[in-house]
């Protein structure tokens, strides 16, 4: 399995997606693209994941994008109006679900980049709401230097998450920068060691699952539905989502736990 999925007991609520390819740059082929696609829906189908993590397999790269030898190939194919093999067809399908471009988690993302972020592999970290990376790590957006549109995350997310200046550099001129430079300029959360990184994320992602479900799943909807909204509408709309949190066992719970001066016990209800 080129994507694995794992559920780390010592980690209740958390899951782990890991692309293992290290030995083609965790490149994404079909069969890639259909098990991260399989992988999302799973982690949107558990009430029990509470937060997902995505990392890259090996300590070189995160993820390279798409394999040049298979993915891309079969893609000119497809646009040419040629026939491919049906399991390509249905790796291409599942691309735009398999990089969370058609299909959004209804948990938060945290990216694990253990290494470089190229192209596609950059679009899936754009993807992730907080991102963790080691300081080898570099990001490059190399579509135009191969003739093609970056059709994922970059056009649409990027220029929204760091400034126009920063983000038509990478699209534009296809050079990589380096890790200090992708902190500066606020594409990463934090630079850490590759023999902590995993240790951090989980720290992070620990944080997260405990805090109440319902409220961290309504707080991230709300945060992707009032981007670009006016803000009187942004105002009255944030209070209608918060409204009905506020009749949940779980806000009762925590009023509950301070009072008796102990940790809440949140079941997502």
């Amino acid at each position: 399995m080129p994507a694995r999925f794992d559920l780390p007991p010592e980690h209740p609520h958390v899951a782990v997606v890991t692309i293992d390819r290290a030995d083609r740059a965790n490149s994404l082929d079909p069969e890639t693209l259909r098990d991260l696609a399989r992988h999302w829906r799973r982690i949107n189908d558990d009430d029990g994941i509470r937060v997902a993590v995505l990392t890259g397999a090996g300590r070189r790269v995160f993820c390279a994008g798409m394999d040049m030898t298979k993915t891309i190939p079969a893609s000119q194919a497809l646009a040419r109006g040629e026939e491919i093999d049906p399991l390509d067809f249905e790796g291409l399908r599942a691309a735009g679900e398999a990089t969370l471009v058609e299909a959004a988690l209804r948990v938060p993302l945290i990216a694990a980049v253990n290494g470089h972020a190229r192209a596609g592999g950059f679009d899936l970290m754009l993807a992730a709401e907080l991102r963790y990376a080691v300081p080898e790590a570099t990001f490059a957006l190399e579509e135009v230097a191969l003739g093609l549109y970056p059709t994922g995350q970059a056009t649409v997310a990027l220029p929204r998450q760091i400034p126009a200046v920063h983000a038509n550099h990478l699209l534009y001129t296809a050079q990589p920068i380096d890790a200090e430079h992708a902190l500066r300029i606020g594409l990463l959360n934090e630079l850490v060691p590759a023999e902590r990184l995993m240790e951090r994320t989980f720290e992070v992602a620990d944080q997260i699952a405990g805090n109440a479900p319902l409220a961290v799943r309504a707080t991230l909807a709300g945060v992707r539905e009032l981007e670009g909204m006016g803000r009187e509408n942004a105002y009255s709309r944030q209070e209608e989502l918060g409204k009905p949190l506020r009749r949940t066992e779980d806000a009762r719970e925590a009023q509950r736990a301070f009072v008796e001066k102990r940790a809440p016990r949140f079941t997502g209800r």
